[in-house]
C-alpha cells in the first residue's frame, strides 16, 4: 500500500499532479487547494496518498497533510459522498476549516462546495460531529468552543461576543477561534463587551 509519494512534480492536469519517483510516474488525484500548494514542475515534493481499489480501476489520491488525508477519509463515511464530493469539500475547505464547520453544525459553510447540498450539507455536520479527526491546524480548546457553540451550550458573553462578530463580516469560525484564543488567556469571566473589544484585535492582527 502506497502511503507517501517522495519525488519531483511532472506535470499537473486539471484535478491530478504526476509525481516522478525514480523514473515511474504516479497519477494522485487532488483537491484544488492541495495542488494550488505543491510546487512548480521540476521541484521535489511530498503527497500523502490513499489508494482506492474498485472493481474497475486503482486510483490514488493525494494530500498535502495528514490531516487532510484523514479528512478525506471521514468524509467518505457519510451517505452520498465520494471521492469526488470530498475532494470537493476539501478544496474550499482547510482541515481547520472544516473542524470548525463540523463543530459549530454550520450547514452552510460546507454548502459551499460544488455537489454538495442542502440536505447532503446537513447530513454532513450531523453525522460528523464529534469525529473530526486530530492533526495539526487547529487546537483542542478551539474546537472545545465551538463545540459549545454549536449544541448551545457556550457561556451567553461568549455566545453573544461571536453572534456580534459575525455580524461584522467575520466567519462564525473565525470569531469563535478569537475568542477561543482570548479565553484561553483571559479565562471564561470576560464580560461580552470586552469580548467583542479583544475579539477585533485579535482578528485584525
Amino acid at each position: 500500500m502506497i502511503g507517501k509519494l517522495k519525488g519531483l512534480v511532472d506535470s499537473f492536469g486539471d484535478d491530478f499532479v504526476l509525481i516522478d519517483c525514480g523514473g515511474v510516474c504516479y497519477e494522485a488525484f487532488c483537491s484544488s487547494r492541495t495542488l494550488q500548494a505543491l510546487p512548480r514542475v521540476g521541484e521535489a515534493a511530498v503527497v500523502f496518498i490513499e489508494t482506492i481499489v474498485r472493481e474497475d480501476m486503482i486510483r490514488l489520491y493525494g494530500f498535502a497533510s495528514e490531516g487532510e488525508k484523514g479528512w478525506f477519509n471521514l468524509l467518505m463515511t457519510v451517505q452520498g459522498v465520494g471521492a469526488r464530493v470530498a475532494l470537493s469539500i476539501l478544496s474550499v475547505l482547510s482541515p481547520a476549516e472544516l473542524s470548525s464547520a463540523v463543530a459549530l453544525q454550520d450547514k452552510a459553510m460546507v454548502g459551499r462546495a460544488n455537489g454538495v447540498g442542502p440536505k447532503l450539507a446537513v447530513r454532513l455536520v450531523t453525522e460528523l460531529k464529534g469525529k473530526a479527526p486530530t492533526g495539526p491546524g487547529i487546537d483542542a480548546g478551539t474546537l472545545g468552543l465551538q463545540a459549545a457553540l454549536g449544541e448551545g451550550v457556550a457561556p451567553s458573553a461568549i455566545a453573544d461576543a461571536v453572534s456580534a462578530l459575525t455580524n461584522l463580516g467575520y466567519s462564525s469560525a473565525q470569531a469563535s477561534a478569537a475568542l477561543a484564543r482570548i479565553v484561553a488567556r483571559e479565562g471564561d469571566g470576560v464580560p461580552t463587551e470586552k469580548l467583542i473589544r479583544l475579539g477585533l484585535r485579535e482578528l485584525s492582527n
